[in-house]
């Protein structure tokens, strides 16, 4: 490309300057003019929740004065249509060209392949990046070819094969275009991040805990490397004090590039072995894990484009979930009666934050225990964390509903007493969160149920006034759950049995009562393709379809994911 070059780049989640090869590229050829499009109308049912908006509009806030300093300002329009916000901004500026980095959950899919093939078709270069992973969803399949189904045989295959941790240096300075006064663009605050006064006076309270931006991100992760890597194998699953990276918020708006995190995590693990540090090698394998983990979060929303809305497994399709209104409230507002789960429902609204190992228990508790659709606790998520990020999410209670091939059995139930005792052993938790058992014994904060009346007398412990009884004892939900399971089954069976219209042999039999994992090509293996030909991913021989289109709150997909996969491989089209 020429130094003549006028190039829009269209930020979305990689809102930084260090390793941001979409902004890298566009500043060694010419003058750039980058922009941030705030479209609400196009995010659906995933419009974002309160304190994910905050989180965006303080990145944005910080990005927009570094972009300043280099000599360049952010560009933010409010939009109904961000096709139509591009192109203002393509004709305002004369732009030949535009460049952006990949996303990969489905509603993104779906926009950016439209758009892309309109501004294509205006004669607009487009040109898209891996700011994101380490790996592309399609760049990692099986020696069948085909896309992997279960994390462990995911990772193992992708620490063996080459990685490109080298970062995009940030650029010194950039080259403004001329134009930018043609555009309809918006100052930070009438984006409509912030929707009213209440939200504004409650995320004054997250500025006091959390400070979004790229060189916040930085510091984070340098402070966390230097000071918590080492014994993050042993610190992770205390619930109580900072024990994780806490840069999932910062990874989620892409303020932190996943190479960089992976290239200095790897150089301290070599200084540790250098000095013989003991135990470092554990630390280190087990964060690296939690971000492959994201890597497969990715891999897995790309390859199979319907997760957000129904199981990967195919017989779960029958599972008879429990559609109770009154027991999701009860479990949004931290009143199960089950002290740990209450506790982890009442910080997360408090403050979008909780520990994942709290956000494991509380999920599998609304799964298991209540038999709530999985969707309904996704959604929720959705709505109030801080760090909400839709693939991840997905991953997350898919995972723990057992609707992966490797996610939590079935009839996996966890005792949430059990669970506290294990994790929150004084109480501590419990009593931070919930003031009514502030002064229950550590003997019987995890189950004051069965606590003696004249204990519960002292601590001011009312049950069934002040705090619930449990909404469902174990026993019970045991035996539902065995119940949905059966049911599960019997369904499934009777099913395959109908579409073997009578003709039942004992090899069919065999396959009956086994999961349905669906089939996706990432390469056909065949002597005569070229190395580099990707393929069309399949569903059990079918084209998987993509369809832009919300109807009674449900994302549908449409268009052939063929084409949309070659076209986010394109590199350039010019």
């Amino acid at each position: 490309m020429g130094r003549s070059e006028r190039t829009v780049v269209w930020f979305r989640r990689d809102l930084r300057i260090d390793d941001n090869p979409a902004l890298a590229a566009a500043a060694r050829d010419g003058a750039v003019l980058p922009v941030f499009i705030w479209c609400p109308a196009e995010e659906g049912r995933f419009y974002p929740g309160r304190c994910s908006r905050w989180w965006l509009k303080e990145s944005l806030a910080h990005l927009a004065r570094s972009l300043e300093a280099l000599g360049c300002p952010l560009v933010l329009i409010r939009a109904q249509s961000t096709l139509a916000a591009l192109l203002q901004c393509v004709d305002s500026i004369g732009a030949t060209r535009v460049v952006y980095n990949h996303l990969y959950d489905p509603i993104s899919l779906v926009r950016d392949d439209k758009i892309k093939n309109e501004l294509l078709g205006l004669g607009i270069s487009m040109q898209s990046f891996n700011g994101d992973l380490l790996y592309e969803p399609w760049e990692v399949y099986d020696e069948n070819g085909l896309a992997f189904t279960t994390f462990n045989k995911y990772w193992e295959k992708c620490m063996k094969l080459p990685i490109e941790i080298s970062p995009f240096l940030a650029p010194w300075r950039l080259v403004p275009v001329s134009g930018i006064e043609n555009i309809c663009s918006s100052s930070i605050d009438n984006l409509g991040l912030e929707s009213s006064k209440d939200e504004e006076s409650s995320n004054a309270l997250l500025s006091r805990a959390w400070s979004p931006g790229w060189r916040n991100a930085e510091k984070t992760l340098e402070d966390f490397v230097s000071h918590g890597l080492l014994d993050y194998s042993k610190d992770r699953m205390k619930v109580t004090g900072t024990t994780t990276s806490l840069l999932s918020p910062y990874l989620h708006y892409g303020e932190v590039s996943v190479r960089k995190i992976y290239q200095l995590v790897r150089m301290q693990q070599i200084k540790w072995e250098n000095e013989g540090k003991s135990g470092a090698g554990e630390s280190v394998n087990l964060f690296l894990l939690s971000i492959g983990l994201r890597e497969y979060s990715r891999y897995l929303c790309f390859n199979f484009p319907f997760t957000h809305e129904r199981s990967l497994l195919g017989n779960l399709k029958h599972y008879p979930w429990r559609a109770d209104e009154d027991r999701f409230k009860s479990w949004r507002q931290g009143m199960t009666g089950y002290p740990l789960v209450d506790a982890g429902m009442r910080e997360l609204w408090a403050t979008g934050w909780t520990h994942n190992r709290i956000r494991v228990i509380v999920s599998s508790f609304a799964v298991k225990f209540l038999l709530i659709p999985w969707t309904w606790g996704m959604k929720y998520f959705w709505d109030v964390l801080l760090d909400a990020d839709i693939e991840s999410d997905i991953l997350g209670w898919q995972y723990i509903s057992g609707c992966l091939p490797d996610g939590h059995e079935l009839g996996r139930l966890d005792n949430p007493e059990v669970q506290g005792q294990k994790y929150d052993p004084d109480g501590e938790y419990v009593r931070t969160w919930i003031p009514e058992l502030a002064r229950m014994p550590g003997e019987w904060i995890h189950h004051p149920w069965d606590a003696p009346s004249s204990i519960l007398e002292v601590a001011g412990v009312e049950l069934g006034f002040n705090y619930p009884m449990p909404i469902v004892e174990l026993h019970m939900a045991r035996e539902c759950l065995d119940d949905a399971i059966s049911t599960m089954w019997q369904l499934d069976t009777a099913e395959k049995l109908a579409e073997l219209d009578g003709e039942v042999v004992e090899d069919n039999l065999s396959h009956i009562k086994s999961f349905d994992v669906p089939k996706v090509v990432l390469k056909e293996l065949s002597p005569s393709a070229p190395r580099c030909d990707q393929k069309v991913p399949t569903d059990n021989g079918r084209n998987l379809e993509l369809q832009p289109s919300l109807k009674d709150g449900r994302l549908r997909l449409h268009g052939k994911l063929s084409d949309i996969k070659e076209k986010i491989q394109q590199r350039e089209c010019v």
